[in-house]
């Protein structure tokens, strides 16, 4: 008959001379385990122990045996769940919702009921206890209802594991989360282990609880995990158990996890979520409030649920009533709370958890107006460099504050902002809020100035001594940042209009003047001329005034078909250059009133008459980049007025005048106004089916539009191009050209051309079709 595991163990020691410290060293096992183990306080270790207890006893095999059985019948044989220990909280019975993770924790529930930790990791059918158990995480901001999710898939999986369902609040909030140790004493307990029975250390415990769950069908929940190094001692080695963790954090540091990042509810779903609290009574008389309620509420379940439990409280209230309260942003996340619930409070305990440096960011950030920001405008407002910027920017994702929905940018949940903002009222001073948001707008309009000035002839790249902390060392890094951050360096635009800084916006909406032609599909060049040209007035420059109305007579007729408005405020900025005296900008106003009459038929007379007045203006005083410009336009306008002839006329003379190296002016400009002049003799000749003449014209034109691209139109030389081979049945090269035309049509956002190229390519039979359709 085997005797006790301790008896035999002190036997097999002493026999090989060896203290406790030596078998200690030797083994690896802890002195105070082997001393437990002697003195029969822990009677059945593991069998990871016990092999290396044997190794460092040098035993032979029938000792080793010996050792082995000691252990096993020294170890407690749990009698099964023990009811009231680690017990599942209750559900809520109007889970609304999270289809796709239910459907997702379901098939996983499914893959550890076959011993398989993920799909096809295991032959078909293979169930073993050696298998990796599935452990999924699901994580998410404060609120987006993780528990909720967690223990509703529990009590819906309970068929899947029929030797229990365990939960365990591992309080990762609170100042001193709960020991894992104390976890797992809880948590072999509820699994029927004699409390006398369970080992006092901690790795003897973790030892026996994964044995245990080796041979079981369980389910554990573990709710509100603080970290990785909480968990990592929770979690099973093998079996056909599940075992769901949720928590802030994402957790990414545990191996071989499922992760289940949560999002807000879609719109439906949120507003599901408030007829089923309230009921269909109430909610059906009002289904936009209901709507519009639930999108106050960010979609975010728990103030959904907050919501709805109001309204369940006061009978007497409609939805539109608590619709109002919450409309007003200042009392909003007040409102949202009732009972133990409250919005704010479940921010504050993540709030509370981060570093000084992301606490100051997370409450400066709520100054940004974008949907989005980057890591050096959060370094401008932190005050930080760029490297503790994006360290505390991850640290408020991990802990859910913030969101990244792809690399470098960072978002708020609408709820998550109101809170930072309140935050930043409360621990910052007036003068401080103010300061770091001048600073902000200081930087991004700087920045602004810095990159539109890339797309300007004369200008180009920075100085080389210019830093920041943005490098813009090329026309696509700049046009990447002006993109990114438009809305941010918009509204520090209407700022610094607000307070009547009249210099800077002009100085803004001038460095925006040739990149606005990149992106003419933006939407607020309007506003942005606008405000320049009333920062003008303001200062009492009439001429300044007149060069940004034309500007925004660009804006209203090129990027919103306003081209009534266009020539109105190019006639206002024709009468002030006439007060100025300055014939340059009267030539540009009646440049610009051309433009703004362009797909008009019954204005091409005094389209005519103002694009050769402009040239006529624009040659006396001496502009040699604008003149061109003016011819341009002027022979478009007779393109349309069914005079190609006398346009090709001009068309030939503009490029030959262009082509003479004496006629001066900026290259880079000379040479866009070239290909613009070869483009227009393209379109005439294509108008008069030339088409071997229209495919040199165009060829000739795109080396010279490159060198300054604007990309609708270089999308418009190649669909020329294309057109004119087409013609000539030269279907491949057309095919080409058209597809290059569709393709920066659709960079430029000229959607409608591009789908006009499209439908053309489509039209374009393949190699060895005839020319003609």
């Amino acid at each position: 008959m085997v005797g006790s595991f301790g008896v035999l163990l002190r036997s097999l020691r002493q026999a090989a001379q060896l203290t406790i410290e030596e078998l200690s060293h030797v083994s690896g096992v802890s002195v105070r385990a082997i001393g437990n183990m002697e003195r029969g306080i822990s009677r059945g270790p593991q069998q990871r122990t016990v092999e290396a207890l044997a190794e460092a006893l040098r035993l032979g095999e029938e000792q080793r045996a010996e050792l082995a059985q000691a252990a096993r019948v020294g170890r407690p044989r749990p009698s099964g769940p023990v009811a009231g220990v680690c017990e599942l909280p209750r559900g809520a019975g109007d889970f609304t919702g999270r289809v796709g993770e239910l459907g997702l924790l379901r098939e996983l529930a499914g893959q550890a009921e076959a011993g398989r930790a993920e799909a096809g990791q295991a032959e078909a059918g293979r169930a073993e206890a050696g298998q990796a158990a599935v452990v999924v995480t699901i994580s998410g901001t404060a609120g987006i209802g993780k528990t909720a999710l967690a223990v509703h898939a529990a009590r819906h999986l309970a068929e899947l594991f029929p030797d229990g369902r365990f939960y365990v609040d591992l309080r990762g909030m609170d100042a001193v989360p709960l020991n894992s140790g104390a976890v797992l004493s809880r948590l072999l307990k509820a699994l029927g282990v004699d409390e006398r029975r369970i080992p006092d250390d901690a790795e003897e415990r973790a030892e026996l609880y994964r044995a245990l769950l080796g041979d079981r069908r369980c389910l554990i929940v573990l709710d509100n995990a603080a970290d990785e190094a909480q968990v990592l001692p929770l979690l099973p080695a093998g079996g056909r158990g599940m075992t769901i963790v949720t928590s802030r954090r994402s957790l990414a540091g545990l191996d071989g996890v499922r992760q289940v990042p949560l999002e807000q509810l879609s719109e439906v779903e949120a507003a599901g979520l408030l007829r089923a609290i309230v009921g269909m009574e109430r909610t059906a008389a009002d289904p936009d409030g209901v709507a519009e309620l639930a999108r106050l509420c960010g979609n975010l379940p728990l103030a959904v649920r907050i919501a709805g439990n109001r309204l369940q409280s006061r009978p007497g209230w409609t939805v539109g009533q608590l619709t109002g309260r919450l409309g007003d942003e200042g009392r909003r996340l007040e409102a949202l709370a009732v009972g133990d619930l409250a919005v704010a409070a479940a921010f504050a305990l993540s709030y509370r958890q981060v570093s000084g440096t992301a606490r100051v960011a997370f409450r400066r950030l709520a100054l940004a107006v974008a949907s989005d920001v980057g890591v050096p405008l959060a370094a401008v407002l932190a005050q930080v460099d760029v490297f503790e910027a994006e360290d505390a920017l991850e640290e408020l994702v991990e802990l859910g504050l913030l969101t990244s929905p792809y690399a470098g940018r960072y978002v708020f949940h609408d709820l998550v902002r109101l809170y930072a903002r309140a935050q930043l009222e409360q621990e910052e001073p007036i003068e401080a809020r103010r300061e770091a948001r001048r600073r902000m707008e200081a930087w991004l309009l700087e920045m602004a100035v810095v990159a539109g000035r890339w797309f300007e002839p004369g200008h180009g790249a920075p100085p080389p001594e210019w830093r920041s902390l943005v490098t813009l060392d090329s026309r696509r890094e700049a046009s990447d940042w002006l993109r990114a951050e438009s809305v941010a360096w918009l509204e520090a635009l209407r700022s610094v209009a607000r307070r009547g800084e009249h210099a800077t916006v002009v100085e803004v909406a001038e460095s925006m003047h040739w990149f606005s032609d990149q992106w003419i599909q933006w939407g607020h060049w309007t506003e942005v001329f606008e405000l320049s040209s009333g920062a003008s007035r303001a200062m009492g420059d009439r001429l300044q005034e007149a060069v940004h109305l034309n500007y925004l007579s660009w804006a209203l007729s090129e990027c919103e078909g306003r081209g009534e408005e266009g020539e109105a405020t190019a006639l206002r900025a024709l009468e002030l250059a006439r007060e100025a005296g300055d014939v340059r900008q009267q030539g540009w106003a009646l440049v610009y009133a051309g433009w703004a009459l362009k797909g008009d038929p019954a204005s091409l007379e005094r389209e005519l008459d103002y694009t050769r007045r402009a040239a006529d203006l624009l040659l006396q005083a001496g502009d040699l980049e604008g003149y061109p410009q003016a011819v341009v336009g002027y022979i478009s306008a007779l393109s349309r007025a069914d005079r190609p002839e006398k346009g090709l006329e001009h068309s030939l003379a503009l490029v030959a005048t262009l082509r003479d190296p004496a006629y001066g002016g900026s290259p880079a400009i000379v040479s866009f106004s070239l290909g613009a002049a070869l483009d227009g003799v393209g379109i005439t000749y294509l108008a008069l089916e030339r088409w071997e003449e229209a495919v040199e014209a165009f060829q000739q034109a795109l080396p010279e539009l490159r060198a300054h691209p604007i990309t609708w139109v270089l999308g418009r030389t190649h669909r020329g191009l294309g057109t004119a081979l087409r013609r000539l049945g030269r279907i491949e090269e057309a095919r080409q050209a058209l597809t290059e035309a569709a393709r920066l049509y659709e960079e430029a956002g000229a959607s409608e051309q591009a789908a006009e190229v499209v439908k053309e390519l489509q039209e374009t039979a393949g190699p060895g079709a005839t020319a003609e359709r």
